[in-house]
């Protein structure tokens, strides 16, 4: 399989029109799926497709909706619910069409295009988690003013996210390594399968510098937050504890499913890159692809349904106001003798008006009269 993608990349990155088709159509029977195993895998892309397509465009409708929602933070939500929609639109509906019919159908720049923009979003999503996780942390961390309208910040966090993708992306469009065809023949990609020295470099990048870093950024992020809250399991209260087996329930989820949906397939990518020939076959190849493509279903779930802050916010809609997310703070002045963390939720229903004010305790004190909890912890254990 691996010979014959080798050879199936190579034709059609060099441009082999007419018989790059025939020689993908003479093939095809060897090396394809079964026609029950294309059936299975257009069951699959069309659940993904819907599934992906309605949860973004909710994430969408909510956002324009509720005015509350549009906080920086939660752009960043928007921009990676914006790439996940992308990918059902652009992106499914052909290897959808493809799998039903057991071929791939729009032609050679037809599967150029569809490896580049499957791609390109891909990064971008998986930037984007990374740039978010980055961002909560520097926030709750006290590195960056959590300011509800100053947006600047977060859209520098945004065009990052979209033009460093661009940078990797591009590149197989104009000789460095290629896309062609993926798998069984019915979505393309990274030409994974040549053993060049130019498309083994680019490969060695793209693993390292849009799965691993981003990955290393999210495990760093959000393990800093996880050892902050962890420090609240010396004040012995109900709400402190259930806060942080929520907040530890929320870290490792995201970080399973972003394993989950793309180690897999960075996997596959290496062992058709380094292996030996025939060892990834057309079947264990398109199930790592589909675990990826799921990512687009579970990324709405985990960062915007899993995540009872927004649904309160939701519900609260009109009678809401505007608080700093979950953070650390310095007291003013820059004593570092007391360090205070402020756990609330953003958008508390403001019916009291109730604020927590940061001020020097020397014990455990609420100071908030808010009907939704939110707490002033001294982090030294006073004195």
């Amino acid at each position: 399989m691996i010979e014959s993608n080798v050879s199936l990349s190579c034709a059609w990155c060099a441009g082999g029109g007419d018989g790059t088709r025939a020689h993908l159509d003479e093939n095809h029977s060897e090396h394809s799926l079964s026609p029950s195993g294309h059936l299975v895998v257009a069951v699959c892309l069309g659940f993904i497709g819907t599934f992906g397509f309605l949860n973004n465009t909710l994430v969408l409708i909510l956002f324009c909706r509720y005015k509350v929602l549009r906080s920086p933070m939660n752009c960043l939500l928007v921009s990676i619910s914006v790439s996940d929609l992308l990918v059902c639109v652009l992106g499914t509906p052909f290897s959808f069409a493809a799998s039903t019919q057991g071929r791939w159908l729009i032609g050679r720049a037809g599967c150029v295009w569809y490896g580049f923009i499957n791609t390109f979003l891909g990064v971008v999503s998986l930037i984007s988690l990374a740039v978010l996780s980055y961002e909560r942390y520097c926030t709750m961390m006290g590195a960056t003013q959590a300011d509800s309208t100053n947006y600047r910040k977060v859209a520098i966090g945004i065009a990052f996210s979209w033009i460093y993708s661009m940078v990797w992306t591009v590149p197989p469009l104009f000789g460095w390594s290629c896309y062609g065809p993926e798998g069984p023949g019915t979505t393309c990609s990274v030409n994974w399968a040549a053993r060049t020295a130019n498309n083994v470099s680019y490969i060695i990048c793209l693993f390292i510098f849009c799965l691993i870093l981003p990955f290393v950024v999210i495990v760093y992020s959000y393990g800093r937050l996880l050892q902050a809250i962890t420090q609240m399991s010396r004040i012995n209260t109900a709400v402190s504890r259930k806060r942080e087996q929520r907040v530890l329930f929320m870290v490792v989820t995201m970080v399973v499913c972003y394993l989950l949906c793309w180690l897999p397939y960075g996997v596959m990518a290496l062992l058709a890159t380094f292996g030996r020939p025939g060892l990834v076959t057309a079947a264990a190849s398109i199930v790592p692809s589909l675990l990826a493509k799921s990512s687009t279903v579970i990324n709405p779930i985990i960062y915007i349904f899993m995540n009872k802050q927004l649904l309160l916010q939701t519900i609260a809609c009109d009678k809401t106001r505007d608080e700093d997310v979950e953070k650390l703070v310095l007291p003013a002045g820059g004593d570092t003798s007391h360090l205070y963390v402020i756990f609330s939720l953003q958008f508390l229903p403001a019916r009291n008006h109730g604020n927590c004010e940061l001020r020097r305790v020397e014990d455990l004190k609420c100071c908030t009269d808010s009907s939704i909890y939110s707490a002033c912890v001294d982090m030294t254990g006073g004195g």
